[in-house]
C-alpha cells in the first residue's frame, strides 16, 4: 500500500477545470504557444493542466473552432510536462516549453493519433507513453493468468507465473533505464528516473545519470531538482552503506536495536496489521524464516501501525515468531522516515556486517536470495 499517490507517465490521463495563466505574446523566446486541429471536433474546449506531484493543476483553456483548430498562448516558467485534454476525450502528454508546437488528431481517437510537431520532449514523452502502455498490456496479461491460475488453485502455475512477472518487472526496468541513457538531458528522462524507474533497485545508475548529465544539463529543472532531493534521502541506505541502526519499544515494552541482531543475515520488514498486501505475503516470510533461522537468518519485524491492540493480534495470527519494534505513529514512523519508506510492505536485506545487500525482496526472488546466501 502507497503512503501517496505516485503519478506515472503511462496514468496520466485525468480531465479536470481549467483556469487561465500567463500571458498571451507572439514571442516565442518568452511564451509557448500550442495550435492544432482536431478532425471532427467543431465545440468544445481544450485544456492544458500541469503535472503536479500527486495530480494535474489546471494552467489553461482554449476554445476549439468551427473548423476544429484551437490555439493556446502563454508563458511558463520552465518546460515541464502537462496534459492537453479535450471535452470527452482522453487526454495527450506534451513537455510545454516557450516555444511553437503543432498538435493533430483524429476525434474519437486522440491518443491513439495524435502527432505533435516543433518539440523533440514532446516527442520523447510519447515514445515513453509507448513503452509504458506495452508494459502495461503484458502486466494485464499476466494478471489474468495469474487470477485463473488462482481461481483454479493450482500452485505450480501460480510460482510459474510468479517468477515470470518479476522477470518482466526486470525487463520493464531495463527499458526505461535505456531510454534515460539514450536522451541524458530531457527533462522527460529525469522524470522518469525520478518517478518511473524503481531508485531502490537502481540507485547507482539513477545517481550517476543525475551527477554526470542532469545537474549539468537541466541543473535549475524542478525535476532535476526533486531527483536530487530524493537521492540524497537515499544516499545513507543506499545499496553497500550500513544500514542505519533502528531502536524502538518491542510488543512487550523494552526497545530492541537492530544492531544486535549483528553477525546474522537480517530482513528488515516494514509492515503494517492494516496493509493487505503485507498480510498476504506474511505466510510465504514465515515459510522462509522457518526454513532458514538455524542457518544464520533473522528478520526485524517494523510496524507502520497506531492501534497496538491490531498490531499484537496480526502477528499472533500470522504466527510472526521473529523480533518485532514500533513506535506506533504510523506513517510518521521514525524508521520509515530514516529508510525514507513510502510504501509497505517493503524490505531490506543486511549481510553478516549490516551492510544493505537487497531491497525489496519478496515471494520467490527472497527465497532465490536467501538459497545463495545460505544454501
Amino acid at each position: 500500500m502507497k503512503k501517496q499517490m505516485i503519478v506515472a507517465a503511462s496514468a496520466l490521463m485525468v480531465m479536470g477545470a481549467c483556469q487561465k495563466k500567463g500571458v498571451t505574446t507572439a514571442d516565442t523566446d518568452k511564451s509557448y504557444r500550442i495550435s492544432g486541429k482536431i478532425t471532427n471536433m467543431t465545440t468544445g474546449k481544450v485544456f492544458l493542466d500541469e503535472l503536479g506531484e500527486q495530480a494535474f493543476v489546471p494552467f489553461d483553456t482554449a476554445t476549439i473552432n468551427k473548423d476544429g483548430t484551437f490555439v493556446m498562448e502563454g508563458s511558463v516558467a520552465e518546460p515541464a510536462i502537462y496534459k492537453l485534454g479535450f471535452e470527452n476525450q482522453e487526454g495527450i502528454m506534451l513537455v510545454v516549453e516557450n516555444k511553437a508546437i503543432e498538435v493533430t488528431a483524429d476525434s474519437g481517437k486522440v491518443a491513439q493519433s495524435y502527432t505533435i510537431q516543433g518539440s523533440k520532449e514532446s516527442e520523447l514523452i510519447k515514445q515513453l507513453n509507448t513503452i509504458m502502455q506495452g508494459m502495461q498490456q503484458n502486466a494485464t496479461a499476466l494478471n489474468q493468468q495469474f487470477q485463473e491460475a488462482a481461481n483454479a488453485g493450482n500452485q505450480a502455475e501460480i510460482q510459474r507465473l510468479q517468477e515470470k512477472f518479476m522477470a518482466l518487472q526486470q525487463e520493464n526496468q531495463s527499458q526505461l533505464k535505456a531510454f534515460v541513457k539514450a536522451n541524458p538531458t530531457s527533462v522527460v528522462s529525469v522524470y522518469t528516473a525520478s518517478n518511473i524507474l524503481n531508485l531502490d533497485e537502481h540507485y547507482t545508475f539513477v545517481d550517476s545519470m543525475n551527477t554526470a548529465a542532469f545537474k549539468a544539463s537541466l541543473p535549475n529543472s524542478k525535476y532535476t531538482k526533486s531527483l536530487e532531493a530524493r537521492l540524497s534521502k537515499m544516499r545513507s541506505t543506499a545499496l553497500g552503506s550500513v544500514a542505519p541502526d533502528i531502536k524502538l519499544p518491542s510488543p512487550t515494552g523494552p526497545e530492541v536495536a537492530l544492531s544486535s541482531l549483528k553477525g546474522k543475515y537480517v530482513l528488515i520488514d516494514f509492515w503494517a496489521s492494516w496493509c493487505g498486501p503485507c498480510r498476504q505475503e506474511n505466510p510465504n516470510v514465515v515459510r522462509m524464516y522457518n526454513k532458514y533461522k538455524e542457518k544464520g537468518f533473522e528478520i526485524f519485524g517494523v510496524s507502520l501501525d497506531q492501534d497496538k491492540a491490531k498490531w499484537l493480534k496480526a502477528i499472533e495470527n500470522d504466527k510472526l515468531t521473529w523480533p518485532h519494534v514500533s513506535d506506533l505513529k504510523g506513517w510518521e514512523s521514525s524508521a520509515a522516515a530514516l529508510y525514507g519508506v513510502t510504501a509497505i510492505p517493503q524490505t531490506v536485506l543486511l549481510d553478516k556486517e549490516g551492510k544493505i545487500i537487497a531491497k525489496n525482496l519478496r515471494g520467490p526472488a527472497l527465497e532465490q536470495k536467501l538459497a545463495s546466501l545460505l544454501p
